[in-house]
């Protein structure tokens, strides 16, 4: 692969682990968020339109950004990861007290994360979304509390990591373990390619 160095438009070091794992040059870019609730739903807009909007709204914000503090010119990536439980949106939980609510809302369902990832390159945006199942097996509420009590709930989309210590409460998925992550990693390389990245 010879890809030229990217922007990251995510502050997620796991998103800049997994784009080192597959050595794709990049530079952290720490774009402030904009005033407000952190990336509000729509009023009648779907789970599956919210997260693809919501990369997009980065790559947008990055592009300014970008431009404001005279940054040289490089193709941004930015990606948006939301659990989605019968059509409802399970984002970061506010603190430890939201992350319980969650964990007992998905614990013994199956549930799907999306991630969405925007590439902004030469005045076009490419876009491409992962869409995975993922099944949690029942939890007790000792396993739900000692979970909680490592802080590893909070800034996570649906209150749990799978590649974290929530890995052992994962029966099975279908998909990208990646994009459960946050990026994944097939898609990520499939839209540097329709760019012409990949050369």
């Amino acid at each position: 692969m010879n890809i030229p160095m990217i922007y990251l438009a995510s502050a997620s070091p796991r998103r800049h682990e997994l784009l080192q794992q597959i050595r794709i040059p990049h530079q952290v870019l720490d774009v402030p968020s904009p005033p407000g609730e952190d990336e509000p739903i729509h009023e009648n807009e779907s789970a599956a339109a919210y997260v693809r909007r919501t990369a997009r709204d980065k790559a947008l914000r990055a592009i300014s950004w970008i431009a404001a503090q005279s940054l040289p010119p490089r193709p941004i990536l930015s990606a948006d990861t939301t659990v989605i439980l019968d059509q409802a949106v399970l984002g970061k939980p506010a603190d430890l007290a939201e992350a319980r609510s969650m964990l007992e809302r998905l614990s013994g369902h199956t549930h799907e994360v999306h991630t969405a990832i925007v590439l902004a390159h030469r005045g076009q945006l490419y876009e491409d979304v992962s869409i995975t199942t993922v099944r949690m097996k029942g939890l007790s509420h000792a396993e739900i509390e000692a979970y909680c009590q490592t802080d590893e709930p909070l800034g996570k989309a649906g209150s749990y990591g799978i590649q974290g210590a929530a890995a052992i409460f994962i029966e099975h998925i279908s998909g990208s373990y990646t994009g459960v992550m946050g990026l994944p990693l097939f898609e990520t390389h499939r839209l540097l390619a329709r760019a012409g990245l990949d050369n």
